[in-house]
């Protein structure tokens, strides 16, 4: 089983600056059921600070972040 496995989307936001990879994660995080993991890949640090905000503001769970061979991947998961 690789890493993404569990994972039901991912969201390629790398190379694109704040606020894209959040308004990328906004748009689709409706695309996955609601207990699924998305993951948005950013290489843009302040991905690392704007992802878990978004998820705050928008009653969902950050997962966490993986390690890629670029950027992250920043995981979220769909609570409703």
């Amino acid at each position: 089983m690789t890493e993404q496995d569990d994972l039901a989307a991912e969201v390629d936001a790398l190379g694109r600056r704040c606020p894209v990879p959040v308004i990328e994660l906004a748009r689709h995080v409706l695309d996955v059921p609601p207990g699924a993991l998305i993951a948005v890949l950013a290489d843009d640090e302040a991905a690392r600070v704007d992802v878990p905000a978004w998820c705050r503001m928008r009653g969902h769970e950050y997962v966490g972040e993986r390690p890629r061979e670029r950027g992250a991947a920043y995981v979220v998961r769909r609570l409703h």
